[in-house]
């Protein structure tokens, strides 16, 4: 029986990686970098240690990690206090699944919704079943989506009768 759903933000609850692409390009473009191919696949799931480093060492910024990750932020932090952008179906697809009382659950009776390649590596790795719902736009691949139980095409799929159906549960309504 799944307790409990996990959602990760970037990319599947807020529509951020496009923003994330745009700040961090604007960042390697005024301080000497060059932005390669595949960058942005490559960033995505990373942590901000890591992405910071990557911009620093991979794509030439001239600047130290830490550095780069404060400027990057502070534009995200300009950029979310204007508009935050959440996916579509994301804000109904967390309040059909709310439930309360349900941290501290262990991992198999827990599902994680992820996007990226990294993040479904991730939660697999963790025991948890995954429910992948691809960015459009930054879709993972095959051999990551092929971690999960269930892929998705939007949260808008995402019931509580979905949920149930990953541990061979059937709930009649939603």
């Amino acid at each position: 029986m799944i307790e409990a759903v996990v959602f990760d933000l970037d990319g599947v609850l807020i529509d951020s990686e496009p923003v994330w692409e745009q700040v961090r390009r604007q960042v390697v473009a005024e301080h000497g970098g060059h932005w390669a191919a595949g960058a942005q696949q490559r960033l995505m799931g990373m942590s901000t240690g890591e992405w910071a480093q990557y911009l620093s060492r991979d794509l030439g910024v001239g600047l130290p990690p830490e550095t780069i990750a404060a400027m990057v932020i502070d534009q995200m932090k300009a950029r979310y206090a204007e508009h935050v952008p959440f996916m579509p179906g994301a804000v109904a697809a967390v309040r059909r699944l709310a439930v309360t009382g349900r941290l501290g659950r262990p991992p198999q009776r827990c599902a994680a919704v992820e996007d990226s390649a990294n993040g479904l590596r991730s939660a697999a790795a963790a025991g948890l079943r995954v429910i992948a719902v691809p960015h459009p736009r930054y879709p993972p691949g095959a051999d990551a989506l092929s971690l999960a139980t269930l892929v998705l095409p939007s949260l808008t799929e995402l019931t509580t009768g979905a949920v149930a159906q990953l541990a061979g549960e059937s709930r009649s309504g939603d």
